[in-house]
């Protein structure tokens, strides 16, 4: 099973961009169906954008479609989400997330066996 470490996260004004990166332990990475999420302060869990094993699918939430590119470096056992023109409406804690199996579409959080701790992200406006 992977472990997994977000980093990237921090204070952006408005109108800026971040690049959140999730790194995994474990030689099986390649094989992990990955997700990031986000939590918002009093709001429940949200998806953001998730990948398959090999890259070839990709699939977003609407509020992120068009300003976000989710992309993964198997080589690297690294999982990116890079998120341009942000808004104060992004501002939460992003978490990436893990599930193993073959699948091109997962929204749910419940179905993720694995998670990280967790990377801040805040944009002032």
């Amino acid at each position: 099973q992977v472990q997994l470490v977000e980093s990237g996260g921090g204070l952006v004004q408005a109108g800026g961009s971040l690049r959140l990166s999730c790194a995994a332990s474990g030689r099986t990475f390649s094989s992990y169906y990955m997700g990031w999420f986000r939590r918002a302060p009093g709001k429940e869990r949200e998806f953001v954008a998730g990948i398959s094993w090999s890259g070839g699918a990709t699939y977003y939430a609407d509020s992120v479609k068009g300003r976000s590119t989710i992309s993964r470096d198997n080589t690297k056992n690294t999982v990116y989400l890079q998120m341009n023109s942000l808004k104060p409406e992004d501002t939460a804690v992003y978490y990436c997330a893990a599930k193993s199996g073959s699948t091109v579409y997962a929204t749910n959080p419940r179905v993720y066996d694995v998670w990280g701790q967790g990377t801040q992200v805040t944009v002032s406006s």
